[in-house]
């Protein structure tokens, strides 16, 4: 499966899509340095997105591409797709990111969220049928996200420059390495799937991700790059340090401020 993404590297990088984007949920762990991420937010705009004319470019180019084709195919999905049926394939596939979060949490010494891991995906996939029912989190196990990228930070890595990267979307050298290490180099249970079911699932994994996006759409104001750019800072930000923050995003009138879930 992996060889076809070197084989094929636009449609993998489309299949990407859907991966760069996940739920933002509040974790207890106490992270090394509480104050890491917070000090990039803090610095000037010039500091953090040095790239920015290369950078708005390639936001206009996905704009493009998600207006005449990801979006209207997510939209199409929203109208026939009945709701429980959406929320069980959006529950399907979180749960197979357990397996990501489980090797990460272990990377990071963190052996509470390694158990809550390997608790979510058996409860889920045993009791859940498979992943379609999150029963885990209605038995107040909540999702504790983890992925290389945020291993990465945990041991001290600089993220670099903000980038915003061809069909990728927004991210930076130090999370991007960790998305090529989370979907590429660790064990995923997309390692059992046999062609070509394989790539119909992650066709339907871009466009249900791009669905549950559109509610989101409307928090969107002013300048949609500086909007989105902000966004993601503070939500690897949030993530990097376990849902512990120095300032609350939501304290600011400021909507560009506001932190969005799912970017």
């Amino acid at each position: 499966m992996r060889d076809f993404f070197f084989r094929h590297p636009v449609i993998g990088a489309l299949i990407f899509i859907c991966l760069c984007s996940g739920n933002a949920v509040a974790q207890t762990v106490q992270p090394v340095d509480p104050d890491m991420a917070e000090r990039k937010l803090d610095a000037p705009p010039g500091e953090v997105d040095p790239y920015e004319d290369w950078n708005r470019k390639v936001y206009a180019f996905n704009e493009t591409i998600d207006n005449w084709f990801l979006r209207p195919v997510a939209k199409g999905y929203r109208t026939v797709m009945p709701g429980f049926a959406d929320r069980a394939v959006t529950n399907f596939f979180n749960n197979l990111t357990e397996i990501r979060n489980l090797a990460n949490s272990i990377f990071q010494l963190k052996g509470e969220s390694a158990v809550v891991a390997v608790g979510r995906f058996n409860y889920n996939t045993i009791f859940g049928l498979g992943g379609l029912i999150d029963v885990a989190t209605m038995f107040g196990l909540h999702e504790r996200p983890e992925d290389f990228g945020q291993t990465l930070g945990y041991w001290g890595l600089d993220s670099g420059p903000y980038l915003m990267l061809p069909f990728l979307g927004p991210s930076n050298p130090r999370d991007f390495g960790g998305f090529v290490s989370d979907n590429l180099l660790l064990p995923s249970a997309w390692d059992l799937a046999e062609t070509p079911d394989v790539y119909y699932a992650r066709a339907l994994q871009i466009v249900d991700k791009r669905a549950d996006l559109i509610p989101a759409e409307g928090f969107i104001s002013g300048d949609g790059y500086t909007f989105v750019r902000n966004a993601y800072l503070q939500r690897r930000a949030y993530l990097i340090n376990d849902g512990r923050t120095v300032d609350d995003p939501f304290a600011s009138d400021d909507d560009e401020d506001l932190m969005l879930e799912d970017f």
